[in-house]
């Protein structure tokens, strides 16, 4: 399961967010543990600082970590993509996620320190797993919102198909037959991976 709070605060806040995600809480009556997520999203705008407890939770849970870089909503290009010196912001957040990647390798080669990066603008997915290539990419956006599964193919490393996650909710769940729809979408996905 994919927790998609998109958390992030000052440390002591965060530390706690990662104990609420994936970890556990001692109290006099023994641990409480949290929600128990996969994996969860992060809002990385509030410097490193505010991410690092929320990397540790992670890594101490065996879970993953999305950190928003790219999202599919249209107001993303309002901040994302504003210049900051000469590059755009998603890039310095791609950036962030790349420099913490190694902190939770995995066995494949793939990163537990992910990216969520938007179908709808699709222009970006090339640089984006430029930037990224060992992170796996929470890719919303497919669907409803108007993004499209054979834009993606940019978003996927070389020889892992497993590095896009693709959340597609309203086109699936709103179909007349949702799990041919979520059929046809899984299909259409492999055949990138070619």
């Amino acid at each position: 399961m994919v927790a998609d709070g998109k958390r992030g605060d000052v440390p002591v806040t965060s530390a706690a967010y990662g104990q609420a995600l994936v970890g556990e809480v001692e109290t006099p009556w023994g641990p409480v543990g949290g929600l128990g997520a996969d994996a969860f999203t992060a809002n990385p705008l509030l410097g490193g600082d505010a991410l690092e407890p929320l990397v540790e939770a992670a890594s101490a849970a065996g879970a993953g970590l999305f950190c928003l870089v790219r999202t599919s909503n249209p107001g993303a290009a309002d901040i994302q993509d504003q210049l900051v010196g000469e590059r755009p912001l998603h890039e310095l957040l791609a950036g962030i996620v790349a420099e913490r990647a190694p902190r939770l390798a995995g066995g494949s080669g793939l990163s537990g320190m992910g990216a969520v990066v938007g179908a709808t603008a699709p222009e970006h997915l090339g640089r984006m797993r430029g930037l990224m290539p060992d992170s796996v990419f929470l890719i919303p956006g497919v669907g409803a919102q108007g993004g499209r599964p054979e834009d993606l193919g940019p978003a996927i490393a070389p020889g892992r198909p497993a590095s896009i996650l693709v959340a597609a909710a309203r086109s699936i769940a709103g179909a007349d037959d949702p799990g041919a729809a979520a059929e046809e979408l899984r299909a259409s996905l492999w055949e990138l991976g070619g």
